[in-house]
């Protein structure tokens, strides 16, 4: 029956919309992150990027836990919205977690791994900003939208080769440089960039979840 309903009565329009400023949120979020692993002097900036972000994100998040309670007939289910919402949440918390742990160690040098493991994340964010408006119109866009979780998932993939071999030359250099402290350091920054593309991934299997659950 409420299957029947969702076809005859007119959906709110508005998630879409909050889908879209969330995503554009996370993009954001993850381009200020990379910009952050170049160093220089423009890392107290792109760190407050990534904090105002994840703010920006929070209040969407909560809009959309809003609408859902006082909306009748959504989009597609309750339950694939806020776990889509959740997820996408996540994503740019982790980022606000790396980003503080940067500041918090003062690191200020980053390895060519941190850095590939960066635009991966930004990669996995463009793939987010470039799915969710194709929502819209979920049996059209079925295809291309199963191959952007295919996509973000193979970059999760990459993610998890570039973090083991950045880890295991972090070893090599600080073991003959017996420096310990700096080993713990950037080992984690290299958990909390892997921990960023993993939300990726959990926001891919959201997406390829309402795929499934409307086509």
């Amino acid at each position: 029956m409420l299957g029947f309903l969702r076809l005859l009565l007119p959906k709110e329009e508005r998630f879409f919309e909050l889908f879209d400023r969330h995503a554009n949120t996370v993009v954001g979020g993850a381009e200020a992150l990379r910009a952050l692993l170049d160093g220089g002097d423009g890392i107290q900036k792109n760190f407050q990027t990534i904090i105002d972000r994840e703010h920006d994100a929070d209040a969407i998040t909560r809009e959309v836990l809003t609408a859902i309670r006082r909306t009748f007939i959504t989009p597609f289910d309750r339950d694939g919205i806020q776990d889509l919402t959740n997820a996408m949440d996540d994503s740019i918390d982790q980022m606000q977690k790396t980003a503080k742990t940067i500041m918090l160690f003062e690191v200020r040098a980053f390895t060519p791994q941190m850095k590939d493991m960066a635009d991966n994340i930004v990669q996995c964010a463009r793939l987010v900003q470039e799915a969710v408006p194709l929502l819209r119109s979920i049996s059209e866009n079925a295809t291309r939208l199963s191959a952007i979780t295919e996509k973000v998932t193979r970059l999760e993939g990459e993610a998890d080769d570039i973090h083991d071999v950045g880890l295991k030359e972090l070893f090599k250099q600080q073991t003959a440089n017996a420096n310990s402290i700096s080993f713990f350091v950037a080992h984690e920054i290299y958990d909390h960039l892997e921990k960023c593309v993993d939300r990726f991934d959990d926001v891919a299997n959201e997406i390829q979840s309402i795929v499934i659950d409307h086509v």
